[in-house]
């Protein structure tokens, strides 16, 4: 759901792979009609290959009790906590991460609230932007049960079977709440021009340092001469 043009879309290392592909397949017909399903298993093998080995989680009564001896460690750990009641919160390992709103916010026009279907993929065009204009995307969070470090939203952006833009953007880490946080992505600007314009399908992630997905949606949506 972004667009840098200045911003690189891909490491060294995947250049490096398209130029050996390039020259492995030199003399043979390309074909630019990729499959999603194709896309879409592609990234999920990098995110595969990427996974690190972290240790094993702790209940929030046991990360106070861990290091309490440390002075400075355990201040951070009641600052992160807040005012959770570690008492009264049930002792589940796996936090849980709700993502209650997502709407993209513009000053060209009023906020456009996107639904979140529970199966993760809207049904037909999700929504329309206007080429050339500024946006950024804001959404609300519950966590729940327990600590969530490390998170983070991705999405990756393809027009024709081509990747044409690849977003990460990292949140942080948050305690369990009554209240929701509220996070607005940096202010971006949609391409504008005749190959611009057209349809895109997308896919974005909210995902933790363990590389659990919280909400995967699989989405299209247009670039228009005027918001729809």
């Amino acid at each position: 759901m972004g667009f840098d043009e200045n911003k690189e879309t891909g490491e060294h290392s995947e250049a490096k792979d398209h130029e050996n592909e390039t020259h492995k397949n030199e003399g043979e017909p390309v074909s630019r009609q990729v499959s999603e399903a194709s896309i879409y298993g592609t990234e999920e093998e990098e995110e595969e290959g990427s996974k690190i080995q972290l240790g094993p989680q702790c209940t929030l009564k046991e990360h106070l009790e861990k290091d309490k001896d440390d002075e400075s460690l355990r201040r951070w750990k009641e600052q992160l906590l807040g005012s959770v009641d570690v008492n009264n919160v049930a002792e589940i390992l796996d936090p849980e991460v709700k993502i209650s709103s997502l709407s993209i916010v513009s000053p060209d026009r009023d906020d456009i609230v996107l639904p979140i279907p529970e199966d993760g993929n809207p049904k037909g065009l999700w929504f329309t932007l206007k080429e050339g204009s500024q946006y950024r995307l804001k959404f609300t969070f519950q966590v729940n049960n327990n600590i969530v470090s490390g998170l983070k939203y991705t999405n990756t952006v393809w027009k024709t079977g081509v990747k044409v833009d690849s977003t990460k953007e990292m949140l942080g880490t948050f305690s369990p709440q009554q209240e929701p946080y509220t996070h607005e992505m940096p202010e971006e600007t949609t391409p504008s021009g005749l190959f611009a314009r057209g349809s895109y399908s997308a896919k974005s992630k909210f995902l933790d340092d363990d590389n659990k997905c919280y909400l995967e949606i699989n989405y299209t949506f247009d670039i228009r001469k005027e918001w729809a």
